[in-house]
């Protein structure tokens, strides 16, 4: 095939015969070729752009080499002959030309810092996570503990150096968030290999790597919820008469049903049925992600009418601002404002749960059920198909006559 079939001349009286013609009934796209595969391409808009067309394997292959007139004729010929050059050695252009963007997309991606690429993986499993709190717990560890020492490195580059300069400051003082800050930066770390950004192993990676770089630390006894004996919540229901305000309500509220904060200060009206006297909580509300129905004894209801005229929105039990439910530390404040020490909001829960198995002989699925716990026996709870609601009816109801009886006097 002859090549060099066009002039300078000739190019620019095609391209301004298209320019003239762009968007009317006579424009039509057409190839003008050069010659040894070369095209100059026109489209119905006027526009001009080079192209190079090849066969591999039987098959027709196109690769751009720029627009006209800001690729000129003398370069267009000469990208042109780059490209037969690369056919010669068995090197397809356009794969090559793929692998280089690829190449720079990647030496890109590796200048990426940690901060950049934790705020991203933080974006990504935000929509998975049980609640905002705790996206915001990654937030706050990363942004206080990691980004001082590595934010501003770039992701590749990051050692087992590095990552002992942000945990040793706080592995002894701070022994619980310095183990969630390794695993957050590991997952972070894991995050930007998957995606071709780093290689090798993970430097946050603790069995056999920073278990042996780190002091060993003495496994410390869980911590539970500070809890009031069940004995002495009677007494306490009846100071709770004495307060005003909407967190007196939701405390009893929660003593009542048995229920975390967040599921007592997050309930709406739409989910308490006062005829059939059931509260539902969706499932995105639960810890365990499955929908729990609390039967309500008549003090519940009591409490649920005596709160309806202070509620102007969705929310049972109203915060300050509008449309807004009480805050989260509302009742807890309570507790401090009243002189109520060695106890927490949550610990009620736990006093429930030893009044049932010390003061009722009701089964042991069905005190779990009413704290919307999870089995632990994974066989087990695949066969429970029942939330021994009928049985949970009797057992609020009990509960709510003991915690309004009248308080034992304490022990001399």
């Amino acid at each position: 095939m002859a090549l060099n079939k066009l002039t300078d001349l000739k190019l620019e009286s095609i391209a301004a015969k298209a320019r003239k013609a762009a968007n009317t009934p006579n424009a039509k796209a057409a190839l003008v070729g050069d010659g040894g595969g070369l095209y100059l391409s026109l489209t119905k808009a006027g526009s001009a752009s080079w192209l190079f067309r090849y066969m591999v394997a039987g098959k027709a292959h196109a690769i751009g080499l720029g627009g006209y007139p800001k690729v000129s004729l003398k370069f267009a010929r000469a990208k042109a002959q780059e490209v037969r050059d690369s056919l010669a050695q068995g090197i397809d252009p356009s794969l090559a030309k793929k692998e280089v963007a690829r190449q720079q997309k990647i030496a890109t991606a590796k200048a990426k810092t940690f901060d950049a690429c934790s705020a991203e993986y933080i974006e990504l499993q935000r929509p998975m996570w049980a609640n905002e709190k705790h996206a915001q717990q990654w937030v706050n560890t990363i942004n206080t503990y990691a980004s001082p020492f590595i934010g501003k490195l770039p992701i590749a580059h990051i050692e087992t150096d590095d990552v002992l300069r942000v945990l040793k400051p706080i592995w002894a003082t701070k022994p619980d968030t310095a183990s969630r800050l390794r695993g957050r930066i590991e997952s972070v770390l894991g995050w930007a290999t998957v995606h071709g950004w780093r290689t090798g192993q993970n430097p946050a990676r603790f069995q056999d790597h920073l278990e042996h770089l780190l002091p060993k630390r003495q496994a410390s006894a869980p911590k539970h919820h500070a809890a009031m004996p069940y004995a002495e919540i009677p007494a306490l229901m009846q100071k709770l008469q004495g307060e005003g305000g909407i967190a007196r309500y939701a405390l009893e509220f929660l003593i009542l049903c048995a229920s975390r904060t967040g599921e007592v200060i997050a309930a709406k009206w739409s989910e308490i049925d006062m005829s059939k006297r059931i509260w539902t909580i969706p499932a995105s509300r639960m810890k365990a992600k499955v929908e729990h129905r609390v039967p309500l004894s008549d003090r519940a209801l009591e409490v649920l009418k005596a709160v309806k005229p202070f509620s102007q929105g969705e929310h049972v039990f109203a915060g300050r601002k509008h449309d807004k439910p009480l805050s989260n530390m509302a009742m807890a404040e309570l507790l401090k404002r009243m002189q109520i020490t060695g106890a927490t909001v949550h610990g009620f829960r736990s006093g429930f749960r030893v009044w049932c198995g010390e003061c009722t002989s009701y089964p042991f699925h069905v005190a779990e059920q009413a704290l919307a716990h999870s089995l632990p026996d994974a066989v087990q709870a695949a066969y429970l198909r029942t939330d021994f609601f009928e049985h949970r009816v009797g057992l609020l109801r009990d509960w709510s006559a003991f915690v309004h009886s009248q308080p034992k006097p304490p022990k001399s």
